[in-house]
């Protein structure tokens, strides 16, 4: 793993298809265009949806994010993304654990200063969930939440970690090294996200919940240099995707039985 990455940055026409050389170069100019390319309308669709309810252009944006790598990068690229094979695989299901414990943690944490109010990060986010009954039994609750956790632990986990734990991070570590890197991913993926909290769409009206958007993407921030350790310690993308899929697990249980 570490002498394909070493040969990427060697030989940087290994890294995207040939067909993408004339536009793309691993470097932080090509990490920076891509993340504008998929954010800018990621931001909007994810507001847009906050005020509909309806995610399914969400979804698509997600799907594109998992096969941008396949699209993009030739097979030395993915592998250096971490498209491969663990080298351990204890540190999975570490990363597993590990994601469903902050999750909560930040509950944890919201609850206690905001309790559950719009300024609650899952308390705002389970009212953006769409077609939920107004009453549900044991059975129907168990039922929407294994339909949430099973979609919330693979499209987003696995297209937004191929491409910011992948694609945008090599490209900005062939500029700035490896440390550097997982900072601007991560910043990179907390600001979307206040699309989803901060940026909040109440009582038909937009509102920016100033110090509670900066806390969310406070803890974002760190959540994602956790999803990058993960990465490296299992030699895998795959032990990043397991820590954002055990984060939403998380989120979606908080919301449907402490919500």
């Amino acid at each position: 793993m570490r002498l394909i990455m070493q040969i990427t940055l060697l030989m940087p026409s290994a890294f995207y298809r040939p067909f993408w050389h004339p536009l793309l170069r691993p470097g932080w100019r090509s990490g920076l265009a891509l993340v504008l390319l998929w954010s800018i309308p990621r931001f909007w669709l994810v507001l847009w949806a906050s005020q509909t309810g309806s995610y399914q252009y969400v979804s698509l944006v997600f799907l594109s994010m998992w096969a941008a790598p396949y699209v993009l990068l030739s097979r030395e690229g993915r592998k250096a993304v971490g498209i491969c094979r663990p080298r351990r695989y204890g540190w999975l299901l570490a990363g597993l654990a590990a994601g469903l414990a902050y999750c909560g943690l930040m509950f944890a944490f919201s609850y206690e200063v905001y309790g559950l109010t719009e300024r609650n990060w899952l308390y705002y986010i389970s009212g953006t969930y769409s077609n939920l009954p107004p009453e549900m039994n044991a059975d129907t609750r168990l039922a929407f939440f294994l339909i949430f956790a099973s979609i919330g632990m693979t499209f987003s986990p696995i297209g937004e970690e191929l491409f910011y734990r992948g694609l945008i991070h090599e490209n900005f570590r062939a500029s700035f090294g490896q440390r550097m890197a997982s900072v601007l991913d991560s910043l990179a993926f907390a600001l979307v996200h206040l699309a989803h909290f901060g940026i909040v769409y109440v009582s038909g009206n937009w509102k920016f919940l100033a110090g509670p958007a900066l806390l969310w993407a406070a803890a974002l921030f760190g959540l994602c240099l956790s999803f990058s350790c993960f990465r490296q310690r299992s030699g895998s993308i795959l032990g990043a995707i397991l820590a954002h899929a055990g984060f939403n697990l998380g989120m979606n249980y908080f919301i449907f039985y402490c919500i």
